[in-house]
């Protein structure tokens, strides 16, 4: 019998439109029978979408890897891309299915970013563009990165994937660089259950976005590119509009939560969090600590196991480092000596449990465990 005590506590639980609401849509969609291929849901949610966000223009996807995948494609990028190793392995992933060589940079520790000093230092003859990641929803340099990209003339594209409604100085985290994609995965602070996103600046580049994720067809009889299938159909569409009703109300439970957290394990020793920007307005994606063994008294791994002996399930984002899984390890970039404080903060991270309707009760639950 379930208690209190053993009610399992997960890292996160997607947020769900009303059900009464999404079938009142299906119904719509029924009727029409357009359920893929730009039908008014579609249209509709790319409208909307673009304006929430602040951005010219958005082209949807059916998942936010393909999104990348497609956008190293739009700015035609070969050779050695710069990245972090500490993302979710998808960041690179997309970089091998191009063909392109990864090449990782350490990330800064004070916000689990890339680090723009060593990504001046990695840049080869081969180099053509940097895949920052926005880690956590934290922005990165934006300002630092791009101005290492018009010195060495290489392109810019951001995995924002957890980044959704991320701000920094009053203007969206995804106006920077020449693409940034977005995820909207089940787990992500906004989700379409899957799907994902291109964000680009002008309708130029948006047209052949929108041709490379439909085969490359122009129109009935003209192909102009080797295109993929990437569209995110009617149902995800009309999912993600009902979605934008109420996103924010959303992300200021989860801001309640982060506050929370921060107040109640300030004092514990050997405990530290992520280091808040100045003039960031943040979506709360996820809420990792980090654990000074030392310090502490107990190393990571005991406190993970810990909790999950208690029923509360965090999670080791990320661990290990995509540089140490097998694919990538034999890369001279991804050689422990050459990403110190990515692989120490990777032995350090757990993320705890934070969604909107997250209960008073589990977040004491975790806290004293903790404490």
């Amino acid at each position: 019998m379930s208690t209190k005590e053993n009610k399992p506590i997960y890292v996160t639980s997607p947020s769900l439109p009303p059900l009464k609401d999404l079938i009142t849509y299906l119904e719509q969609i029924w009727e029409s029978k357009w359920i893929t291929n730009d039908g008014n849901f579609h249209q509709e949610f790319e409208r909307k979408l673009a304006e929430f966000l602040g951005v010219k223009y958005i082209s949807l996807f059916t998942n936010g890897t393909l999104a990348l995948i497609t956008a190293l494609q739009e700015l035609k990028i070969t050779g050695e891309v710069i990245t972090t190793p500490y993302s979710f392995v998808a960041s690179t992933h997309a970089l091998w299915w191009n063909g392109i060589k990864p090449v990782f940079a350490d990330i800064e520790p004070e916000y689990c970013t890339i680090d723009p000093e060593r990504i001046e230092a990695a840049i080869t003859a081969k180099t053509t563009a940097i895949v920052p990641v926005h880690v956590y929803g934290s922005p990165c340099n934006v300002e630092k990165i791009q101005e290492i990209a018009d010195t060495y003339g290489l392109k810019v594209i951001y995995d924002a994937a957890p980044a959704f409604g991320v701000e920094k100085n009053e203007n969206s985290i995804l106006n920077y660089g020449d693409l940034s994609i977005l995820s909207f995965h089940a787990t992500k602070t906004f989700n379409t259950i899957e799907g994902g996103a291109i964000i680009c600046h002008d309708e130029k580049t948006k047209k052949r976005i929108d041709f490379l994720k439909n085969f490359g067809f122009a129109d009935e009889t003209t192909v102009v590119a080797p295109g993929i299938n990437a569209k995110m159909n009617e149902l995800q569409a009309a999912y993600g509009l009902l979605q934008l009703k109420t996103i924010n109300e959303k992300i200021a439970k989860r801001k309640i939560i982060d506050d929370t957290y921060r107040d109640l394990l300030k004092d514990v020793e050997g405990i530290s969090f992520l280091k808040n920007i100045e003039g960031v307005k943040y979506n709360y994606a996820y809420f990792p600590i980090f654990v000074n063994q030392e310090k502490y008294g107990l190393s990571r791994d005991d406190l993970y196991v810990k909790l999950i002996e208690h029923y509360i399930f965090g999670r080791r984002y990320y661990y290990p480092l995509i540089s140490n899984f097998s694919s990538y390890k034999g890369l001279d970039s991804a050689k422990s000596e050459n990403l110190p404080v990515a692989n120490r903060i990777s032995e350090q991270v757990i993320c705890l449990p934070i969604y909107p309707d997250i209960e008073s009760e589990a977040i004491k639950r975790v806290v004293d465990l903790i404490r």
